[in-house]
């Protein structure tokens, strides 16, 4: 028979049964299965495009693959309590408009499971559209080299997913690594993400967690947007292009523990971000270390090291802002100060702006006076009359050392 269902054993109703490939033996096997069964996936080829519509779990092998042909979803889950484990998922279709990806969720599909897969050559490989706790973890995702970005899929996808946890998860290729809107209470935890766009996306999505991921060789790290009341801890950005840390219209969130290090064109950018706590982060190697913008305002600076950047911080504008907390600033390579009294904390404040800085912002070309003795006059000038510092960044108590900047604990 093209169909072997071998039921192994039965507990409080629910069977484990084996399943060999064939054209149409996946489908049928989930409907003539109960719910809480185990359907145990031999070695080989099973046609995709599969509704999963009751509680049950899909256990592959090493060798299962369940193919969609290029067309459509390769597997819908449409019910709770669903897990879908160690299958390599391929070939769904690649339309945006339709939604194609390897594996979607919809919003019957509370609490779930999918662990341990292997996804390749889909066009979003996961995306969950509207359940409740669901959770995505341990897959290796391969996304699409599609020249052109924006036909790309994102890795995995979230919409309006309240309590869904993305953790331990390898994305390479595709759009973005993992990207949200219009959701909440969500955790992204402790993903590798490499050659994307952005690693992590965030829109419009509040209350939740983004803390000890891997960025790696993307355009941006972090794109943080439209978002209140997050937990943005213990992120690594390392040789990204762009960005490391985008925070647009993010508000009274907590940002402490990342690192940005590898050369991107600025580590950290903010605009119109306001109300949080920056702090005990890491940013090295870029060419402007932090440029903030557009109005952000009541962000809590401090605890900081701003190591080796062309640029330590780039801000255009007239206010003075103040960049330490409770007489803890931040640490500046550049900072050629002295700590006389040996309390770690630097005799004179820390001003990383001046007016020369101020002009080349506005006009690039006047990069070619800055070796000019009026240029030199006017740095002068200012050290001697602090008065006619521009506005911008100070910091009263710039720290000596490089702070320890937290690693991972799971407790």
């Amino acid at each position: 028979m093209w169909l072997l269902l071998v039921c192994l054993a039965t507990v409080a109703g629910a069977a484990e049964r084996r399943v060999a490939p064939g054209d149409g033996v996946l489908q049928q096997a989930i409907a003539q299965a109960g719910p809480g069964d185990r359907l145990l996936l031999q070695d080989g080829v099973y046609a995709g495009r599969i509704v999963i519509d009751k509680p049950l779990e899909l256990y592959g092998s090493a060798g299962s693959i369940v193919d969609g042909g290029g067309e459509g979803r390769v597997i819908t889950v449409d019910a709770p309590d669903v897990t879908v484990r160690n299958v390599t998922v391929r070939g769904s279709g690649t339309s945006l408009a339709t939604e194609d990806s390897g594996i979607f969720v919809t919003p019957e599909g509370d609490r779930a499971l999918i662990d341990g897969n292997r996804l390749r050559g889909n066009l979003i490989s996961v995306y969950l559209k509207g359940p409740d706790d669901a959770r995505v973890r341990n897959n290796t995702i391969v996304g699409s080299t599609n020249p052109r970005v924006n036909a790309r899929g994102n890795g995995v996808q979230l919409w309006n997913t309240p309590g869904s946890v993305v953790e331990d998860n390898d994305i390479r290729f595709g759009r973005d690594g993992i990207f949200v809107t219009t959701s909440h209470d969500n955790v992204f935890r402790g993903n590798y993400l490499h050659e994307l766009r952005f690693a992590i996306h965030y829109m419009y999505t509040h209350d939740s967690e983004v803390s000890f991921n891997h960025s790696s060789g993307n355009h941006v790290g972090y794109a943080l947007m439209y978002s209140e009341r997050l937990r943005v801890v213990g992120n690594v950005s390392e040789g990204d292009r762009d960005r490391g840390l985008f925070f647009n219209y993010t508000n009274h969130s907590d940002i402490r523990g990342n690192r940005v290090t590898g050369g991107p064109e600025k580590c950290v950018f903010i605009y119109n971000a306001n109300v949080n706590r920056i702090h005990d982060n890491y940013f090295s190697g870029c060419r402007i270390g932090i440029h903030f913008t557009a109005g952000s305002e009541r962000n809590l600076v401090y605890g900081n090291a701003f190591v080796n950047n062309r640029t330590q911080v780039k801000y255009v504008g007239t206010r003075f802002i103040e960049w330490s907390l409770e007489g803890r600033g931040n640490y500046w390579s550049d900072n050629p100060a002295f700590d006389l009294d040996g309390d770690g904390i630097a005799d004179r404040p820390y001003r990383p702006n001046d007016l020369v800085d101020q002009i080349v912002w506005r006009h690039p070309m006047a990069k070619l006076l800055l070796n000019s003795p009026a240029v030199q006059v006017l740095r002068w000038a200012q050290s001697q009359f602090p008065a006619l510092y521009p506005g911008g960044v100070r910091d009263s108590a710039p720290l000596m050392r490089v702070p320890e900047i937290p690693e991972r604990s799971d407790g």
